[in-house]
């Protein structure tokens, strides 16, 4: 079985497309374009592979990764002679939308985006969907790239096979401000926003810039089927987008569900996340009996806020993936519920932001930081400034060492970063297993 191409792409695939980016998003593009008997060519900063000038004739279509920013040289030179350009999430939706009308009878797709909880509540949500007997699939920057979805439905159905069992196929799409900004085609039929906060300034310079990246999904959406925390609709007004008035939930209060008890959701950052779940959840008139069942059985991925071990009375949590100021914050908050102090590992690579005032904020819920990475430093300068005690430590194993010498019974140490991991790992990931390694030496 043979599926159509968009009709927007038709042309442009009787050349060989270039695909900027060797990461996942790049060679998931082109394994689909190689099944589609379309040819391809990588591009990529960190090899040889250049893309110039005397290029854009061999090419009509330049498909990108979410590490090209729109203003980047490449996708300007290509746009100047004519290509067209879209990012890997664009592409794909497009060929996705296809696929629907070939081989589903009905399909969804729902974006989830946010500062933070965009990936746990992608993660949740399909869970939920699957716990209800439904098929799902996360796919975008959680890491699976939409292309490889279409791919593997090519692969499925392409040589006839599949059931009935397949006619409804639910996409839960983790969307970044990266993916975002650059989106013209992208399609949904839900927008689920769970916040807005500082982040990624390196790349957008300034709130508005990124706030208008990921406003670019308002339109993607149905009206009626956009859901958001309150700080989002917040910035809206303050930037001057329309907002859905309905569509904001107040996730910054008091809320105690007894349902949740003894699941990831109990507690502060995550139970936004399920609340916010849950007002799009009945609003498609699913059960809500479903999203509660699937919340016992869920389990947060690794790195979120997790609590590793205690040792001799001090409890270890790992929350790597948080690389913006608005998680450290969110996971301090989990701690002042129960009152417990907070020796809080802090640093790494700056992404921007006001970071004097992040330290001023968090300093009355620290009882001392430890130091590290690139933005040491500063850091150090901040927190003197707010009257936050702290020890400044050449490496994440030294801090930790340092937290353990000085914690006592009823403490928590928290790797909390705040910043990028870039400067001494390769992702959040490897940042994590590190502090994994060097509290099991402790032990």
């Amino acid at each position: 079985m043979q599926f159509p191409i968009p009709s927007l792409l038709k042309s442009a695939l009787a050349k060989p497309v270039a695909i900027f980016g060797m990461g996942v998003s790049g060679f998931a593009v082109q394994q689909l374009l190689t099944a589609v008997g379309a040819e391809s060519l990588l591009y990529d900063e960190a090899s040889d592979t250049v893309f110039g000038e005397e290029d854009c004739a061999e090419h009509a279509l330049v498909v990108f990764s979410p590490g090209f920013a729109v203003d980047h040289p490449w996708l300007q030179l290509a746009r100047a002679h004519g290509l067209l350009c879209l990012g890997e999430l664009d592409f794909s939706a497009l060929f996705w939308r296809e696929q629907l009308q070939a081989i589903h009878r009905r399909g969804e797709l729902i974006a989830v985006t946010g500062t933070n909880g965009k990936t746990t509540l992608t993660e949740f949500l399909t869970h939920a969907l699957r716990v209800g007997g439904e098929r799902a699939y996360a796919v975008g920057n959680i890491g699976k790239p939409l292309a490889q979805l279409v791919l593997e439905n090519t692969a499925r159905y392409g040589a006839g096979r599949g059931s009935a069992r397949d006619s409804r196929q639910i996409v839960v799409c983790e969307v970044s401000s990266f993916q975002a900004e650059s989106l013209q085609y992208f399609y949904s039929d839900a927008l689920l926003w769970t916040n807005f906060s500082e982040d990624h300034l390196d790349r957008h310079v300034s709130m508005e810039n990124y706030f208008s990246a990921k406003a670019r999904l308002l339109a993607s959406a149905p009206a009626d089927c956009t859901f958001s925390g309150a700080c989002v609709a917040r910035a809206a007004r303050d930037f001057g987008y329309a907002f859905p008035p309905y569509a904001a939930m107040r996730c910054d209060g008091p809320f105690a569900d007894e349902a949740l008890d003894g699941t990831d959701f109990d507690t502060l950052p995550h139970r936004d996340n399920f609340r916010l779940g849950f007002a799009w959840w009945r609003h498609t008139r699913r059960p809500p009996e479903t999203l509660y069942k699937a919340a016992q059985t869920f389990t947060l991925g690794r790195h979120r806020l997790t609590l590793l071990v205690e040792l001799d009375g001090v409890t270890y949590w790992d929350d790597s993936k948080a690389t913006n100021f608005n998680a450290v914050e969110g996971a301090l908050a989990r701690f002042a519920e129960t009152r417990t102090p907070v020796n809080l590992i802090l640093g790494g690579r700056s992404k921007g932001g006001d970071l004097r005032g992040f330290i001023e904020r968090i300093a009355p819920r620290v009882a001392h930081a430890f130091l590290i990475g690139e933005t040491a430093s500063e850091l150090a300068s901040s927190c003197a400034a707010a009257g936050l005690a702290y020890t400044r430590c050449n490496s994440l194993e030294a801090a930790v060492k340092a937290a353990h010498a000085k914690a006592q019974p009823g403490e928590a140490i928290l790797l909390s970063p705040g910043f990028a991991s870039f400067d001494n790992f390769r992702d959040y990931r490897a940042r994590g297993e590190a502090f994994e390694a060097a509290v099991r030496a402790l032990s």
